[in-house]
């Protein structure tokens, strides 16, 4: 028998309003296509506003479809540009933010650079930080139920408040779904986070856009295993370099190496050549 979601009981404060400066969230962002992917202009402070007044604006209009928010990277840069499926899913996010360094560095030859690194390893806490703050609620779906667990109990520990009303590993069937997701609607989550690996977690949240009840929908990868500590990030030196890559190939080579052997290559050549700006405005 499956581990069916679990969730606590939603404390009472939910239902009172919340009072936020939506000034301050009410952000505009340009985009730039960045190996060939359009990319949102972003900082990490940027982003993390953009998910509380697109929440909040979930909760005024509950028929309103959750936002899909994905993360580039060479890895996905270099799948895209390889796989048509891939890219046809990749391309329904309506968020893509700059997940590695090197998509950063790649922005400042066009007029609209990136302004920052917005990895998902980092911005996990943002969110978490902003959540607590003005009471948005999490629902963490993903990992393995040991992983899982464990990130929700720091998570909670760290950002006192946080409002974490459903988890799941990351393990079931697409005959699941369905029940999964009516599981995920009963805790009344304004983020899920998806982190099931790549392309699972962009097909799992492109299928389920519209059976999920949120204001967003964030992939998030191996993020879990980082927030517990299972799995060290970069020193600060390389992440600043762009070479957090290499630290974990370092660490994992024989599960990672042949990935960056194929995909790094080509994700070079994407970021010097596909590289523009866009003139459009969200």
């Amino acid at each position: 028998m499956r581990a069916a979601l679990t969730f606590p009981a939603i404390p009472a404060q939910h239902e009172a309003p919340i009072q936020t400066q939506l000034e301050a969230a009410n952000d505009s962002y340009t985009e730039v296509t960045v190996g060939g992917i359009t990319t949102a202009c972003l900082s990490r402070d940027g982003l993390a506003r953009m998910m509380l007044q697109d929440c909040l604006d979930a909760r005024s209009n509950p028929n309103r479809q959750p936002k899909l928010v994905f993360a580039s990277n060479g890895h996905a840069i270099a799948l895209a540009a390889q796989d048509e499926a891939f890219r046809f899913t990749f391309e329904q996010a309506d968020i893509i933010h700059a997940d590695g360094q090197a998509a950063v560095f790649a922005s400042r030859m066009t007029a609209t650079p990136i302004p920052e690194r917005s990895a998902t390893t980092d911005f996990i806490h943002d969110a978490s930080k902003v959540a607590a703050q003005h009471g948005l609620r999490f629902c963490v779906l993903g990992a393995t139920e040991e992983a899982n667990a464990e990130a929700v109990r720091v998570l909670r520990e760290t950002y006192p408040g946080l409002q974490i009303v459903g988890r799941r590993h990351g393990y079931f069937g697409r005959d699941e779904e369905d029940e999964i997701c009516d599981e995920i609607n009963l805790t009344q989550p304004d983020v899920v986070w998806v982190g099931l690996s790549v392309p699972l977690e962009y097909e799992f949240a492109v299928r389920n856009k519209t059976r999920l009840r949120a204001g967003w929908l964030v992939t998030c990868g191996g993020c879990y295993n980082f927030v517990t500590g299972a799995y060290k990030r970069a020193p600060g030196w390389m992440q600043a370099c762009g070479l957090e890559w290499l630290f974990r190939l370092v660490k994992e080579p024989k599960r990672l190496f042949w990935r960056y052997a194929v995909t790094n290559p080509l994700a070079i050549f994407l970021l010097l050549t596909r590289t523009s700006s866009l003139q459009t405005a969200q």
